[in-house]
């Protein structure tokens, strides 16, 4: 840790929380249809109910609003998937200059829900395997719908907690039109334009040939008339020199592309370098907004909470708890990554900071981000389940690993995904006074509504259902045949390869260590299995919360209740997430990461 880092990170939560007051405002007025742009453009969206057959005044009920929330989703899978298994039908004119095939089943099953489900977990090179086509109507598409669901979950359960004795949340695709038209839509349009202002690339064209600097020669297999590998007498092949004199670049819509995978918390990248591309994330400044991008929205929400519900300090406390995680795991992981590794120091290798150089563990990073940009933005899309990467993440240091792996295993709830964040750190604001309401003998209550058995069987749905995926997808992808061939890192480190795999699928993040091969169909199975029951067997159980809240009489205030909105809460609570969320993976955390740094630190 040096004083640059300690500045950068200062700058970057600052301005990050600055930001959230006003766009906090925006939403809670879009949500409400006070906000002036509701009213501008209320013709365009009425016209989209008629042509949907939709009533927007007519409100739903819990039940309801969960069916229409897995059915849509559902068709949403099922049109990706076609959608992928038909790219190699479509010619060059239909957004696939390149002629790119068909995916394969599995794959495609795979990719098809980790986009729906908000993951964007990626196991094939984007440009190699999408088209233009493909990247637009399917995934970008899924970047704001997936968004657009999670943002409404968690109004829903906001609403059940400012409603009293009422059957109804909301309408879910009055919920779905406003949150995608009035808040993604312009949001991304504006990110999209700044990132474009720093070089990122927005086209259709083919790839381009272009010169290199210089001639690379490189070994290539010989090949025979027929166009068969020539092999010599003991059957090894035979190659021949070649030398490379042009480079092939991709092209295409990345900008709109890159705006809402980072403002939706999707992740995911339009190259398979991602956000460490430089077409994808070309300077340090296009780097801050990609990181602030990440997190505005997830911030942004916690004050909308408090708006809501009719007491700012609500949403305030929220907001503490969060953005002390964050600050903390900042701090560990920008230390982590500039104490660098002392394996390499015993091989006389230069890891201090100069003017020169960053210093520290380098490895895997761009050095135009260097350690802080680096380390902020680790910890920001995994506190986010946003996933994209603007570095690789098997490279960091142990415990560099273990700040990400572990705020993914969190539940994603310091920030989280948008919505879904708020509505996991809503359901442990429930546990957190739950257990005080145990320990002074007094029934919970929280923002005015008490809390009883329903409520507490669902959050305990919630808590349990993804370490319950994520520790039994582990345990049989380490004992399966088909899961250990994916492992290139033997011993710890390819155990933890398989645990981020599996916290990163369940807990809807997206984002991998990367040593490990997982496009197979034992992988895009078992982990498509987990993206979708982590998105949805925990947003159920919310929105039945949000359903029983809703139906309750307000209760009022007096001097034996539990305040939620002082430090004595945002400890409480911290406590809380630390306590549960962490201590469920601390002996699989043991064998991967934390036998990882004994290794480093050279103890066996």
């Amino acid at each position: 840790m040096n004083a640059n880092n300690l500045l950068q990170a200062g700058i970057f939560i600052v301005v990050l929380l600055a930001l959230a007051v006003p766009v906090a405002g925006y939403i809670t007025r879009v949500l409400d249809g006070r906000s002036r742009v509701v009213r501008l453009f209320a013709p365009l969206e009425n016209l989209l109910y008629r042509i949907a057959g939709v009533d927007p005044s007519a409100e739903m009920s819990w039940k309801r609003y969960a069916l229409a929330t897995l059915s849509f989703n559902v068709l949403g899978v099922g049109f990706l998937y076609v959608l992928l298994r038909i790219q190699g039908w479509l010619p060059d004119n239909l957004g696939n200059p390149q002629r790119l095939g068909a995916m394969t089943a599995d794959g495609a099953f795979n990719t098809a829900v980790s986009f729906v489900t908000n993951t964007n977990w990626q196991d094939y090179t984007p440009e190699q395997t999408v088209s233009y086509l493909t990247q637009m109507l399917g995934l970008t598409v899924q970047n704001f719908l997936s968004a657009a669901t999670g943002i409404v979950v968690v109004i829903a359960l906001i609403r059940g907690f400012a409603r009293h004795s009422a059957q109804t949340i909301g309408n879910f695709w009055v919920d779905l039109t406003r949150t995608t038209l009035y808040i993604l839509v312009p949001m991304a349009a504006i990110v999209a334009a700044l990132l474009m202002s720093q070089g990122m690339i927005q086209n259709f064209k083919s790839y381009q040939d272009v010169p290199t600097l210089q001639t690379t020669t490189y070994a290539a297999p010989k090949l025979d008339a027929q166009g068969n590998p020539v092999k010599d007498a003991k059957g090894n092949p035979v190659t021949v020199d070649t030398k490379a004199t042009t480079q092939t670049l991709a092209m295409g819509p990345v900008a709109s592309q890159v705006a809402i995978k980072m403002l939706g918390t999707n992740g995911g990248g339009f190259f398979n370098a991602n956000s460490a591309h430089p077409y994808e994330n070309p300077t340090p400044f296009s780097n801050f907004v990609e990181m602030l991008a990440i997190l505005i929205i997830p911030a942004a929400l916690c004050l909308v909470f408090g708006n809501v519900v009719g007491d700012r300090r609500q949403g305030v406390a929220v907001l503490a708890v969060m953005g002390i995680a964050f600050a903390v795991a900042v701090g560990v992981e920008l230390s982590a990554e500039q104490a660098g590794n002392p394996l390499l120091a015993s091989l006389n290798v230069d890891q201090h900071a100069s003017a020169l150089q960053a210093g520290g563990n380098m490895e895997g990073k761009e050095t135009r981000f260097s350690i802080a940009q680096t380390g902020i933005f680790v910890v920001a899309t995994t506190a986010a389940s946003c996933g994209a990467v603007n570095a690789m993440h098997d490279s960091l240091t142990p415990l560099g690993g273990l700040v990400p792996m572990l705020f993914i295993q969190l539940g994603e709830v310091i920030f989280g995904g948008v919505g879904s964040g708020l509505y996991g750190m809503l359901v442990f604001a429930l546990l957190a006074v739950f257990v005080a309401g145990l320990m002074i003998g007094r029934t919970p209550e929280y923002v005015g509504k008490k809390i009883e058995s329903f409520e507490m069987k669902m959050v305990a749905i919630v808590v349990l259902l993804t370490p319950m995926l994520v520790l039994l997808g582990t345990s049989i992808a380490v004992l399966a045949d088909a899961g250990k061939a994916g492992i290139a890192n033997p011993g710890a480190h390819g155990f933890s390869e398989i645990l981020y795999a599996f916290s990163s699928a369940a807990n809807n993040n997206g984002s991998a260590f990367a040593g490990l091969t997982v496009n197979t169909p034992f992988y895009n199975s078992l982990l498509g299995i987990a993206m979708w029951f982590g998105r949805f067997g925990t947003i159920v159980p919310v929105l039945a919360i949000a359903g029983s809240l809703a139906a309750k009489k307000r209760i009022a205030v007096t001097g034996g209740t539990l305040p939620t909105h002082g430090p004595l809460f945002v400890v409480l609570l911290l406590g809380t997430v630390l306590l549960v969320g962490a201590l469920t993976y601390v002996p699989a955390l043991a064998l991967g990461p934390g036998v990882e740094h004994l290794i480093m630190m050279g103890v066996h």
